[in-house]
C-alpha cells in the first residue's frame, strides 16, 4: 500500500506530507522499492538499468553516468556491469534490484527481504551497504521487511513484529526483548566418542543386529557410551521404548 501497488481499503497514509491515495505520482518520487521478487528485464545487462532507472527517476541527464558508476562500486557489480540480469546468480539479482531502489538516495527506501538467496558474506556485504546509508551516511530513511531476526538486528533502529498484517508491538530492539522476552536458551555439547569406544561398541553389538535391539543390548550400548542414566527413561509406554523389544 506504501508503494501504491495495492489500493488501501480504509485510512491514509503520508509520505513528505503528500496522501498516497491521492497524489500518488508525486509519492512516488520521493521513494526507492526493492520488492521480494526481483523485477528485473532478462536481457538488459546490470549498467543499462540503472541507466534506464536512472532516466525513469528523471535524474539529471549530466550526473547519470557518475551515480550509475557509484551504484556498480557500491553495490561491486562492476565485474558483471556488461552481463545480461539472466545469467546472474540469485545473489548479484538482489544486488542490481537494491542498487535501482537506492539510485539517486531517495528519502524513504523500502526494501523487501533484501538479502534472500544470498551465501553468508555476499549476506553480510548487503548489510553493511544498507547500514552505511541509512545510518553513517543518513541519506535515506529505510524500511525493511524480513523473517530473519540476525538481520533485524543488525540493521534496525527501530523494529515492528506483524502477525496476519496487524502491528502487534513497536520499539527499539533492546525494548523488545526487555518487554516481550521469556524463557532462555540452552546451548548443549557433547564429547565426541573416540575411536576405540566406537570400534568398542561394535563389537559388543550381535551379528545381524535388528532394527530394533532387547533391552539389555540397549543397556549395554549406553553403558558404553558412559549414558546408563537414560535407563530410567525407558519403559514400555514412555518416551524411548521404541529402541528395544522383549525376547
Amino acid at each position: 500500500m506504501l508503494t501504491g501497488d495495492i489500493v488501501p481499503s480504509e485510512g491514509q497514509a503520508y509520505i513528505y506530507g503528500h496522501e498516497i491515495s491521492k497524489q500518488l505520482d508525486k509519492t512516488r518520487q520521493y521513494i526507492g522499492y526493492c520488492p521480494q521478487f526481483d523485477a528485473l528485464l532478462e536481457n538488459v545487462t546490470v549498467q543499462e538499468h540503472l541507466e534506464l532507472y536512472a532516466a525513469i527517476k528523471c535524474i539529471p541527464k549530466e550526473k547519470r553516468k557518475l551515480l550509475v558508476r557509484e551504484s556498480l562500486f557500491k553495490m561491486d557489480l562492476n565485474l558483471y556491469k556488461n552481463v545480461l540480469s539472466k545469467e546472474l546468480s540469485g545473489g548479484n539479482k538482489r544486488k542490481l534490484s537494491v542498487a535501482i531502489a537506492m539510485l539517486g538516495n531517495p528519502p524513504v527506501v523500502f526494501l523487501d527481504e533484501p538479502s534472500t538467496g544470498m551465501d553468508p558474506q555476499a549476506r553480510r556485504f548487503m548489510w553493511t551497504v544498507i547500514s552505511n546509508i541509512s545510518t553513517a551516511q543518513k541519506k535515506s530513511s529505510i524500511i525493511l521487511t524480513t523473517h530473519s531476526m540476525e538481520e533485524a538486528e543488525a540493521l534496525c533502529t527501530k523494529m515492528g513484529i506483524m502477525v496476519n498484517g496487524e502491528l502487534k508491538c513497536i520499539g527499539n530492539i533492546q525494548h523488545l526483548k526487555s518487554k516481550f522476552g521469556q524463557g532462555y536458551e540452552l546451548e548443549i555439547k557433547f564429547t565426541a566418542n573416540s575411536q576405540e569406544n566406537i570400534a568398542a561398541l561394535i563389537t559388543r553389538l550381535p551379528n545381524n543386529t535388528p532394527q530394533k535391539l532387547t533391552l539389555s543390548e540397549v543397556k549395554t550400548v549406553l553403558s558404553t557410551l558412559e549414558a546408563s542414566y537414560l535407563e530410567q527413561m525407558i519403559s514400555q509406554g514412555n518416551s524411548g521404548s521404541h529402541l528395544y523389544f522383549e525376547l
